[in-house]
């Protein structure tokens, strides 16, 4: 390995880096699949699926999620709905832009994202744009069954309740 065949008694001093540079390639390709992956679920939120058109990857921009069991998360951090219209007041990008994104899980009362929306709006913020997962099958024929049956999207086909 370190030794060389055609002298006798010569040794060869070079490090061989070919197995250091092998384990750093590893070590890079599972870092970067690792980072994607961490940046992609800070908040487990099931959206809206939607057939509105993509727009621009919201990220860099200020994000409001409001999760299933209704907590706040201003970014990656965690907000209490008490501090909520504060910390937006305070935030700088909100004096700024003026902008916030809201993702909010697609199971949450209407109430209680209105009730985020007014609270952003209180703190300044004028334009407010809702984040949704695109769906390229979205049926609203299914929608409109589930509105003559009285029940929810998934309830077409069942009796409605009286």
């Amino acid at each position: 390995m370190g030794m060389s065949g055609g002298n006798k008694g010569s040794l060869n001093s070079e490090i061989n880096v070919t197995p250091m540079v092998d384990v750093m390639l590893v070590l890079l390709v599972i870092f970067m699949i690792t980072a994607t992956t961490m940046a992609n679920s800070a908040v487990d939120l099931d959206l809206p699926e939607t057939n509105a058109p993509t727009q621009d990857d919201p990220a860099g921009r200020l994000t409001l999620s409001i999760s299933k069991s209704s907590q706040l998360f201003l970014g990656t951090t965690s907000v209490s709905w008490v501090e909520l219209e504060e910390k937006l007041r305070a935030n700088e990008r909100v004096k700024k832009e003026k902008e916030l994104y809201i993702e909010a899980d697609k199971d949450l009362p209407y109430a209680v994202v209105v009730t985020a929306m007014a609270a952003a709006q209180n703190a300044g913020v004028v334009k407010l744009q809702m984040r949704t997962d695109p769906a390229a099958n979205l049926d609203y024929g299914a929608l409109d069954e589930a509105a003559a049956a009285g029940g929810e999207p998934g309830a077409a086909g069942k009796p409605a309740q009286n």
